[in-house]
């Protein structure tokens, strides 16, 4: 093999040297300061997601296991950078941490496995990359190790996803039998609508669910989001959510695509439900961890609304919404991170009147959720329209009545924490919160995605034409 052979494996090999690398440095104890670890993995991070724009080849090493095009390579590149910009804003917790360095390798490793699951053309390949980015993030959702709620989150997150892999693993073992076959491109060629291959569907869906938070398979996603650091709920919000939002795309498109009309109404279900439950229970919550989980919820619905496309439009569309997602979500996030850290306060509200005393943080959360939204002009209205457009292809007027609904449903909680920060006052208001150099730029560019992501057209149809 020469090297051209080995670039469509470059993030993997990228990510594998860099694990390997700290995995040395701590054996043998050769950092021992956390803002050293942390500006190194902050570093290399920003290398993987420079590689996405060294060459856009197309390769299928391993005999065709392992698949990587242009569209692929944009999705490892997002990805990529959602966890540069959650290192960034774990700055001032992860500089006081006892095992900062397990932290980061857990986290390149999870990142890892993921990369492994957008690329993977083996239902086996695909399995093993799904488990190599669950298992560490259970991990990693303990890490306030002097905290119960922290341990509850990881036993939360680790049975779930255990029963979540089990059924997959049971739908995948009858497509197996079905086709005789492990290669999930040649899937589409053998699958057709039957009894045996729906039951197989509906539990490798209800797989996918549990690890995109879709009702009913959501029940893990508040506790395991409240009780976690908030540097994991965000790497859970937006980087595992977006990992296994483009699998399930390719899934559904690459493998089995011929049983479209089955999955169109599972989606279909699965949508409407997902998006009420999760708006009705955001409007409830008092912790601010659990309102955005129970947001992040409602955002899956549309998403699989988007799935109801056709197979250029749909995955656009999701990896379009992903990425706007990434800078709405971390924003709020990075907020939520900021005043967690320096006051331990979690709860709504504790927002009140935010502004004035936190101007910028409050303006910084204003744009974040006017993006959850999807008012214009911010990138999530851009986001949602763009879905929106994708399932009216396949979505019956009743679905695209419900997701209209539900979006208004959603402005109302929304405006509701912006009022309580601009409006409001607060008996005890929180103190001026002074964030370090690293973590106001990761705000700075989440900030600048929202405005400018949803204004920078060219960037949609860049993506539509690599889905090609």
């Amino acid at each position: 093999m020469n090297i051209s052979d080995w670039l469509p494996l470059r993030f993997e090999i990228a990510l594998a040297v860099f694990i390997l690398l700290q995995l040395v440095i701590k054996i043998f104890d050769l950092v021992r300061n956390n803002e050293t670890w942390l500006r190194l993995n902050i570093a290399l991070t920003f290398l993987i997601v420079l590689l996405g724009f060294t060459s856009n080849d197309s390769g299928s090493p391993f005999g065709g296991m392992f698949v990587s095009t242009s569209f692929i390579i944009i999705e490892k590149t997002i990805l990529a950078f959602a966890t540069m910009l959650v290192l960034m804003q774990s700055y001032n917790w992860l500089k006081h941490h006892q095992h900062a360095p397990e932290f980061f390798m857990l986290l390149l490793t999870a990142l890892f496995g993921m990369f492994l699951i957008l690329s993977a053309n083996n239902i086996l390949l695909f399995y093993l990359g799904l488990e190599m980015a669950t298992i560490p993030v259970a991990a990693l959702a303990n890490f306030d190790l002097d905290k119960q709620r922290s341990s509850e989150a990881g036993m939360k997150m680790i049975l779930s996803s255990a029963f979540s892999s089990g059924m997959l693993l049971f739908g995948i073992s009858i497509f197996y039998g079905i086709t005789g076959t492990l290669t999930i491109s040649s899937w589409q060629e053998l699958l057709r609508p039957g009894g045996l291959e729906v039951l197989a569907l509906i539990f490798i869906m209800a797989g996918f669910g549990f690890k995109i938070s879709l009702v009913p398979f959501h029940l893990w996603t508040a506790d395991v989001y409240e009780g976690s650091p908030v540097s994991i709920t965000a790497f859970l919000s937006v980087v595992s959510k977006g990992a296994v939002s483009f699998a399930l795309a390719r899934f559904l498109f690459s493998g089995v695509i011929m049983m479209q009309e089955v999955w169109i109404e599972i989606l279909f279900l699965l949508s409407i439900v997902t998006m009420t439950v999760g708006n009705l229970f955001a409007i409830r919550q008092t912790n601010i961890k659990r309102f955005l989980a129970f947001s992040t919820v409602a955002q899956a619905g549309y998403i699989l609304l988007g799935l109801a496309g056709d197979p250029v439009n749909a995955p656009t569309s999701v990896v379009y919404f992903i990425l706007v997602y990434m800078f709405s979500n971390l924003a709020a996030l990075g907020v939520v991170e900021a005043v967690s850290f320096a006051t331990g306060k979690e709860n709504l509200d504790d927002y009140k009147g935010l502004y004035n005393s936190n101007k910028k943080l409050a303006i910084v959360l204003m744009l974040a959720l006017f993006s959850l939204a999807g008012i214009p002009p911010t990138a999530g209205f851009f986001g949602k329209l763009f879905l929106f457009t994708s399932g009216i292809h396949s979505a019956s007027l009743v679905w695209l009545l419900f997701a209209s609904l539900n979006l208004v449903v959603s402005l109302y909680y929304y405006m509701r924490l912006v009022r309580m920060m601009f409006s409001e006052k607060n008996e005890q208001p929180l103190a001026s919160i002074q964030s370090p150099m690293l973590s106001r730029i990761a705000l700075i560019i989440c900030s600048v995605g929202i405005l400018f992501t949803g204004i920078f057209g060219g960037l949609y149809d860049y993506l539509h034409q690599l889905a090609k």
